[in-house]
């Protein structure tokens, strides 16, 4: 008896647990204070079956990303490309339907290759030339921007696109949005990945010590490259639903995404420095952002000053600020507890 409780109170305690306690909270308060009756007695705002659909589908590209970046992050990297990939491959899967005549399929294909040769080029530099991750993907944010914009001279936008493909990204199927049954399926196979396979635990061992794991006969590098490189392919994955989503395909697709892909990662719990995390904490971490960004284009006040995308953007920034003093304060307090105790401790 005395097991199990202090059971229950270690899934209390659990960073997860937590989250899901305040993303609960907060679709409450957005269900109460941004939804209304308007003169026809029919339910408007958040509260609404449309406008749940709308966050599932609109979330899709981000929790995408998010997903990318839980290994990268595990492993202790970064990768800030993963918004202008995005832009970049849902430019080149509209060049190469459009312009080059290839089928949506094979198009479609080549976007996902695309991407996966942009993940290689970062886990090359990072793993062969050692340049830091942050230096090297803030690079390539740049490059696969700048790419984009001059593929399509920064005026050019892909549309048009057949309605067997819009299927993907503007209706339903069985009940959800057509691209929330691909997200669950990427969703599964990633936490099958780094949860249940050995591949994926390595993840942790490599962001905890590197140089441990390598002593112990992992491939180090070979795991790190093959991370950067299945981020690559989501994002591109991403893109090819996000230009399914708009029915358009444009070079600033993407633009800002990496900072709400990596605020859903280190809020879901993993810890910014490696070694920590889940891909389920990243799950929940991506639903409050959805939550948060729909729920204030449902606020009244906010509404009448039309300011929606201003208060998220902040919000968001508050949000990753907060989830890092989250995983840093605690080891600073113990540290300084230490440090004052040896202080205060008779010679």
């Amino acid at each position: 008896m005395n097991t199990d409780k202090h059971g229950w109170k270690k899934v209390l305690r659990r960073h997860e647990t937590l989250l899901l306690l305040v993303l609960m909270a907060e679709w409450m308060f957005f269900y109460y204070a941004g939804t209304s009756v308007n003169r026809r007695g029919m339910t408007v705002g958040f509260g609404t079956i449309d406008r749940q659909f709308d966050i599932l589908r609109h979330s899709c590209e981000i929790g995408l990303l998010a997903l990318a970046l839980t290994p990268v992050i595990l492993t202790g990297g970064i990768d800030l490309s993963v918004g202008s990939l995005l832009g970049l491959s849902a430019i080149m899967f509209g060049k190469l339907w459009h312009d080059a005549g290839l089928s949506v399929g094979v198009a479609a294909g080549c976007a996902l290759g695309i991407g996966a040769l942009a993940g290689g080029l970062n886990a090359v530099l990072i793993t062969t030339l050692r340049i830091p991750p942050l230096i090297v993907t803030l690079g390539t944010y740049s490059l696969f921007r700048g790419l984009a914009e001059a593929t399509t001279h920064g005026s050019v936008t892909y549309t048009d696109f057949p309605a067997a493909f819009l299927f993907l990204g503007q209706e339903r199927w069985l009940g959800l949005p057509t691209q929330a049954w691909l997200f669950i399926a990427v969703a599964i196979a990633v936490w099958l990945l780094v949860h249940r396979t050995t591949f994926g635990r390595s993840f942790r061992a490599i962001g905890f010590a590197p140089e441990g794991t390598r002593y112990a006969g992992i491939p180090v590098e070979r795991r790190l490259a093959m991370v950067y490189v299945l981020a690559g392919i989501i994002s591109a994955l991403a893109a090819i639903i996000y230009t399914a989503r708009l029915g358009q395909a444009k070079a600033d697709a993407g633009m800002g995404y990496e900072l709400f892909a990596i605020t859903a990662v280190v809020l879901g719990g993993t810890s910014i420095f490696g070694g920590v995390g889940s891909v389920h904490g990243t799950l929940l971490g991506v639903a409050a952002i959805a939550v948060l960004k729909n729920g204030l284009a449902c606020l009244p006040l906010v509404m009448r000053m039309n300011s929606a995308e201003e208060l998220s953007g902040m919000m968001t920034g508050a949000l990753l600020l907060l989830a890092l003093c989250g995983s840093v304060l605690p080891k600073f307090f113990a540290n300084w507890r230490t440090r004052r105790q040896a202080l205060t401790k008779p010679i």
